[in-house]
């Protein structure tokens, strides 16, 4: 009878270790891809890494999001603004969908349901269609012009 206890707590302890292996072994890249945007976004020395900006030395619709986004963490919402007029939709939006998808993969190992899901797509489509008509106007020279890169 004690035998049968014991060999009940191992199987139970066993079982244990393996879904925390499971889950560390899923909660990996999430950790890491949060872990570089952290990077990205509170490290304000790095270096560009856009490659339109790199290769072309133009901006890209995106171009001053990065930049944008450490101006709002550190308080400066109007220079924030005045760099990517659209910060304050497209890295909710992003950061939403990005930790979604993190969780859903932690839990059920799954990537893509969160940002295949329709509206989160209609959604997505509509803050590219904002990017780029911004992106336009400012080529064009309104809302301050150009983004400095």
């Amino acid at each position: 009878m004690a035998r049968a206890g014991l060999s009940a707590d191992v199987a139970s302890a066993r079982r244990g270790r393996i879904a925390t292996r499971v889950f560390l072994e899923r909660a990996a890249v999430p950790l890491l891809l949060a872990s570089l945007a952290l990077v990205l976004v509170a490290v304000p020395g790095l270096p560009a890494l856009c490659p339109v900006r790199r290769i072309f030395h133009l901006p890209c619709p995106s171009c001053g999001l990065t930049r944008a986004a450490r101006l709002a963490l550190a308080g400066n919402w109007k220079g924030a603004t005045r760099m990517h007029p659209l910060w304050l939709v497209v890295l909710p939006y992003v950061g939403f969908v990005g930790l979604a998808e993190c969780v859903d993969h932690v839990r059920g190992g799954g990537w893509g349901r969160w940002a295949g899901h329709g509206g989160v797509k209609r959604m997505g489509w509509g803050i590219a269609a904002a990017l780029v008509a911004l992106w336009i106007a400012r080529e064009m020279g309104a809302l301050g012009g150009p983004v400095a890169i």
